[in-house]
């Protein structure tokens, strides 16, 4: 049963080549005729594993393309998240599964909402890997990724253990909400600050005391919102985080040196708005977010 992968970005392009060199049958989904042909004059993806680069030619398709879609891996930007579903909804089989890997919060009820009889599974990963050049994906760094249920009350579809068997570090929860929490305090413990000090993530260690400022503040919303385990040991977490992704430039950063919109809305606009209906104060994370949205400003690209 092929997979589809719509968004042939880090994420998307990391999976694909992953599914493609396993044996898996894959199909890129690209957004555009003239994006479909930039990539077939090519001749496929690479991906860039420590010292090695390979080229995997997959197969690619325009959204209007007309085989149906069972199991389909949308990898695009949290912002283009529902638009891009839209794009191939009418494709989608009755009991079509769909595997969501947007940063922050927001862009998955939006997707499931477009779709409602698909199973859409939401996904917290911690992999590593950036965008060298147009279909040339970087593996930065190892990590794993959880799935789940909105509801929590399903099981694990079947190929969680094929992937695993292919290498992919893979693992069901029945609460991934906590888990996409926890990846968002990370992300916005990160990402925002890789943007300000124009740094890899791993140079965020040279940060350490601001890092631990927006760290505490974040582990405070979590328990604020009831949330107490994903809040535990959140800084050593980020802290590790930042140590297995040293050589990877977050999403965000490469986001602006592309002159590209960013997710902040996904992460600190998604976050902010909820301390403030708690009456939580939380200083650093303001400042940081007004940091950010002047950085955003002086390079001309939108604040939300």
């Amino acid at each position: 049963m092929s997979w589809h992968v719509l968004g042939a970005g880090s994420l998307g392009g990391l999976w694909a080549a992953r599914l493609f060199r396993g044996g898996e049958p894959v199909r890129l989904i690209l957004r555009d005729r003239p994006r479909l042909a930039q990539y077939r004059a090519g001749g496929g993806l690479r991906l860039t594993e420590g010292d090695t680069t390979s080229l995997y030619p997959l197969p690619a398709e325009a959204p209007e393309a007309g085989n149906p879609i069972r199991r389909l891996i949308l990898a695009c930007k949290s912002y283009d998240a529902e638009e891009a579903i839209a794009s191939v909804a009418a494709r989608l089989e009755p009991d079509a599964e769909i595997l969501l890997l947007q940063n922050g919060l927001g862009s998955q009820d939006a997707v499931a909402a477009r779709v409602p009889r698909a199973r859409c599974l939401r996904a917290s990963t911690t992999e590593g890997a950036f965008r060298e050049t147009d279909f040339h994906v970087v593996a930065a760094g190892a990590g794993q990724t959880w799935i789940g249920d909105q509801l929590g009350t399903q099981a694990a579809p079947p190929w969680l253990e094929t992937l695993c068997a292919l290498g992919f570090t893979l693992r069901w929860t029945d609460d991934i909400d906590a888990r996409l929490w926890r990846k968002l305090a990370i992300n916005c413990a990160i990402n925002p600050l890789t943007v300000l000090h124009r740094c890899r993530n791993g140079e965020l260690r040279q940060h350490a005391a601001e890092v631990a400022d927006l760290c505490s503040e974040l582990a405070a919303l979590l328990e604020a919102m009831g949330l107490a385990p994903a809040a535990q040991g959140l800084q050593q977490e980020v802290e590790a985080v930042i140590a297995a992704t040293a050589n990877n430039r977050s999403s965000m950063l490469q986001d602006v040196e592309r002159g590209q919109r960013t997710e902040v809305s996904y992460l600190l606009g998604h976050a902010l708005p909820i301390a403030q209906r708690l009456r939580l104060p939380v200083p650093q994370l303001e400042a940081l977010h007004q940091r950010l949205r002047a950085r955003l400003e002086e390079r001309g690209l939108p604040v939300d």
